[in-house]
């Protein structure tokens, strides 16, 4: 560790007082000793420290099993990365995979008594779970199709690469006052969902000298949580060459200036929010006093992150295969069997989406037909046109310690009876997450639904939802608005139903759920669900 605690002598909550005494990445020091123990004898204040592993304790937080994230920087994996993963869900995750929003990984019902083995299998793939959770650089989320994607300025894999070099395993980063997530991405229809990142790079050109130069702008302070903030872009261009150094002296700033009180105001968002774009701008620039003003935005739109279908790459003859995985989730077994695709008609390499979906790049035009008639496409849809192909969830309270309810299994019921009753020609956003700490992305959904405590008339607490809609990253983006209303899990279907009939039956043309959110306002949603409302025979509170 190269730097001086600055903040030591403040006023601190008591992870930080924690983290002054044993910094985070130690965890790995610990185990070899900490599994000889029977998981009862741990006491629950070292239950932080899990989190830079990549683990959080599952409930109840008693029983020694965790959720376990692995980080893929960029989303890209290869078939022997993507056959132990499988080998993980097999062997300990009770068989089932799910995917994440930041384009990796993650199992639940990992064994406290074998995590020793199951770290030393994951690092022997080449892959990792350092700062997958807890107070640290987390996963780099970067454009998924980078190196294939003919929406793309230019390939940022290497930069994304870059990038996870300088902060992984680094003392100097491993004590932030939260999470600090960078996005990274040259797709011009911000494919990394720039505006909800801690520090975001999008595509641009600079006219220097008498040469017009690609590489990016930069925005700083965005995130969602209970309090979501869009960011805020900087008077900053900056070359994939120097990207890694903008990001590190970002971090620096957060590390030594960020607010360590409270861990509900901690997160770089509050600190760009007080301080402004321009203050901010200025501490970089004390670090970095050469780095050019933003050049020309090449971003021309928003398309979710997703990359569903079959298409085109830009090298000729080659497509990549967009699979839907409705609500993240997957078995080893379909997990294997689309790594056999990947395997047997690909080029050894699989990737992820920010929604919770898997790519499979490189198939041969002459053996597309082929791949489409694998009998694994028939369960796992690479035509999406349904709400399930579009939608996502967080883990909720099935075994997240935060949830206020269910999600997975409530949203897959839910989505199917959705998609019997309609049919669109534009896709349609769907989210749940089951509190308000926006996991799912619940903020930036056409529709976004949320668990909450509720209660039913005669006082009995229940399980409850409710609803926002309008939410986008189009432009400089739009968080979705809350309607007023708390559903049941048996009420949700017909809830989100009564927006729909709306949209289909008043909307015009090719117009967008958010176009058409646009054109009628907030106050136009309330009105068409407090008349359903007005139909329910108990209404929740």
């Amino acid at each position: 560790m190269s730097y001086i605690a600055t903040w030591a002598d403040q006023k601190l909550n008591g992870n930080e007082i924690a983290k002054l005494k044993e910094d985070g990445l130690d965890v790995f020091k610990d185990l070899p000793e900490l599994v000889k123990k029977p998981f009862s004898e741990i006491d629950p204040s070292y239950f932080m420290y899990f989190k830079y592993a990549g683990l959080t304790v599952q409930k109840p937080q008693t029983d020694g099993y965790f959720m376990m994230r692995i980080k893929i920087p960029g989303g890209r994996i290869t078939v022997k990365q993507a056959d132990h993963i499988a080998w993980i869900g097999e062997k300990y995750g009770h068989g089932i995979i799910d995917l994440t929003t930041r384009q990796a990984v993650q199992y639940h019902w990992i064994p406290f008594a074998e995590l020793v083995d199951i770290f030393a299998g994951i690092t022997n793939v080449g892959l990792t779970t350092v700062g997958a959770e807890g107070d640290i650089t987390r996963n780099i989320v970067d454009n998924t199709l980078s190196g294939i994607d003919p929406d793309e300025l230019f390939d940022t894999r290497q930069t994304v690469m870059d990038v996870y070099h300088r902060f992984q395993g680094n003392y100097d980063y491993s004590n932030l006052p939260r999470k600090f997530k960078i996005s990274i991405s040259s797709n011009v229809y911000n494919s990394a969902d720039a505006q909800i990142n801690d520090v975001a790079f999008t595509p641009a050109t600079k006219r220097i000298g008498r040469h017009t130069v690609k590489g990016f702008n930069v925005y700083v302070g965005g995130g969602l949580g209970m309090k979501p903030y869009l960011a805020q872009q900087l008077n900053i261009f900056v070359t994939p060459d120097r990207v890694a150094d903008v990001a590190e002296v970002i971090c620096q700033v957060y590390r030594d200036y960020g607010y360590r009180r409270s861990r509900s105001k901690a997160r770089l968002k509050f600190l760009v929010a007080d301080w402004g774009a321009e203050q901010f701008e200025d501490k970089v620039r004390e670090s970095l006093p050469d780095l050019q003003t933003k050049g020309r935005s090449k971003v021309k739109g928003w398309n979710s992150g997703n990359a569903l279908g079959v298409h085109r790459q830009k090298q000729d003859g080659y497509y990549y295969v967009g699979v839907s995985v409705p609500s993240g989730r997957i078995t080893a077994d379909d997990f294997r069997a689309l790594t056999d695709v990947a395997r047997n008609y690909g080029r050894d390499e699989i990737r992820f989406d920010h929604c919770q979906n898997l790519i499979i790049p490189w198939i041969p035009e002459d053996k597309l037909a082929e791949v489409e008639a694998l009998p694994i496409f028939e369960r796992f849809s690479i035509h999406p046109h349904l709400l399930a192909d579009y939608g996502n969830t967080c883990t909720g309270a099935e075994y997240c310690n935060l949830a206020n309810a269910h999600t997975k299994t409530v949203f897959k019921p839910l989505i199917e009876n959705l998609d019997k009753r309609f049919a669109f020609d534009t896709p349609i956003n769907v989210t749940m997450t089951g509190c308000g700490s926006n996991c799912a992305h619940r903020s930036i959904a056409d529709i976004g639904i949320e668990g909450v405590h509720a209660r039913t008339p005669d006082r009995q607490h229940v399980e409850g939802y409710k609803l926002s809609v309008g939410g986008s990253l189009l432009g400089e983006g739009h968080f979705n608005e809350p309607l007023k209303g708390v559903f049941s899990k048996e009420q949700l279907a017909d809830a989100v139903a009564s927006i729909l009939t709306d949209y289909q039956d008043n909307h015009v043309g090719t117009e967008t759920f958010y176009d058409y959110y646009n054109r009628q306002g907030t106050d136009h949603f309330q009105e068409t669900l407090n008349q359903f409302i007005e139909t329910l025979p108990e209404v929740l509170k």
